[in-house]
């Protein structure tokens, strides 16, 4: 049967508990690090490990700055531009290990520490992504964990989507269907076989089915989609009928359903 998008705040408390074990196996990772490793390339176009690691580390200062927005109902001062982002994490890209590792070590501790005492009721405060959508606060842990997990595997290591958590691809899938439904994306369903459960996307299209982490891999853009006449990919993700061609995904993530909304 089809699954919807719950609505209700999650017990921010369980899933900043999740989110702190995302951030260690993070830090673990990147910890071992030569300099030559984290210049080398990362699964993403003209970025070095370097920049992965760098923009995590931006990131989780960026979700402070909204944990204290909530904390307080003011923003703590002017958030840098994405462009001066942009600027600090080429900047931070070229840093040594140490520097790097002590960087996202620090910006991700500092995440924890601000959300373990954000008090209940700034949980459901409405903070403004800089993209320019809102969400409750409580949504900020949900990024902040797709962002560990995806940037992970983005650093193209032993990683791989194979070893993201199932509880965090059972929301991914969910949240990313509905906000596709939402567009018409032209899949009429995807089909998790290791979760046993199945989303409704489009008004057409193909059926996809594939273990849920093959099928989160694709839908964020980072497994490819095999061509209707390729039997030689590798690939998990299997389509009904199986000569119609898988469309490419939109930019992900994209703003999360249901929509709270654009800031002013």
């Amino acid at each position: 049967m089809p699954h919807a998008v719950p609505l209700d705040a999650p017990d921010p408390h369980a899933l900043l508990g999740q989110v702190s074990v995302s951030a260690e196996r993070f830090v673990a990772t990147v910890a071992v690090l030569e300099d030559a490793e984290l210049r080398a390339p990362s699964a993403l176009d003209g970025w070095t490990r370097g920049h992965v690691v760098a923009h995590v580390a931006r990131s989780a200062d960026a979700y402070v700055g909204l944990l204290r927005t909530a904390r307080d109902g003011v923003a703590p001062g002017p958030r840098p531009s994405a462009a001066e982002l942009a600027r600090l994490v080429e900047a931070d890209a070229g840093r040594g290990r140490d520097g790097l590792v002590g960087q996202v070590r620090s910006s991700l501790d500092r995440f924890t520490g601000e959300a373990r005492a954000l008090p209940v009721e700034a949980w459901q405060r409405m903070v403004c992504a800089l993209a320019g959508w809102r969400h409750p606060a409580w949504f900020i842990l949900h990024r902040c964990r797709r962002e560990l997990e995806t940037h992970h595997v983005d650093l193209r290591l032993a990683y791989g989507t194979h070893n993201w958590p199932a509880e965090y691809v059972s929301w991914a899938l969910e949240e990313t269907a509905a906000t596709l439904r939402a567009q018409d994306f032209p899949v009429a369903s995807v089909h998790a076989t290791d979760l046993r459960r199945t989303w409704r996307v489009g008004p057409g299209g193909p059926s996809v089915a594939a273990p849920g982490h093959a099928l989160l891999g694709w839908l964020a853009g980072r497994l490819p989609a095999p061509a209707p006449d390729d039997d030689s990919a590798r690939t998990d993700l299997r389509r009904a009928p199986d000569d119609l061609p898988l469309p490419h995904p939109p930019v992900w993530p994209q703003p999360p359903y249901p929509g709270w909304g654009r800031c002013d």
